[in-house]
Order: structure tokens, then sequence, then C-alpha cells
């Protein structure tokens, strides 16, 4: 008998948390293609495995690319 396999999905934000990048840099990966997602409604889940395997493929190749959004990081005033 076949097991029967759940995928479990992240939100946005846990995958921000997990990968240690903003939420921004999330939603651009989704919607450059570069990470699958599920949308429900007006948010989107992430397959735990995609994400894993998205990391995987960034390590193999020396990191990822992140965009910069042009503000300054640490610094006050």
């Amino acid at each position: 008998m076949a097991e029967n396999a759940r995928t479990t999905f992240l939100t946005v934000a846990e995958v921000a948390e997990l990968v240690r990048v903003s939420r921004m840099t999330v939603y651009r990966w989704i919607h450059n293609g570069e990470l699958p997602a599920v949308r429900f409604g007006r948010s989107f889940r992430v397959p735990q495995q995609a994400v894993e395997q998205f990391m995987e493929q960034a390590a193999l190749a020396g990191g990822y690319l992140t965009e910069d959004d042009g503000r300054a990081t640490g610094t006050v005033g």
C-alpha cells in the first residue's frame, strides 16, 4: 500500500526567517519564478521541499542573489 505523503507548506514569513532574508526578497523569488509557490486566497504558501531544493541549488552556485533595495542596514540617523 502506498504511503500518504503530505506536503508541508511554509508561509512567506517562515521562508524569510529560515533563509534569513526579507519577506520582500521571498516575494521577488516567487514572482520571478525562482521559488515555486501556491496561492491560497491573497497569500502564498511555499512547499518546504522547494525551499530545501532552492537552498541546495544556491549553495552549489555559490550563493543566491538578492536585490539591493537601497536601504542602509544597521544604522540609525
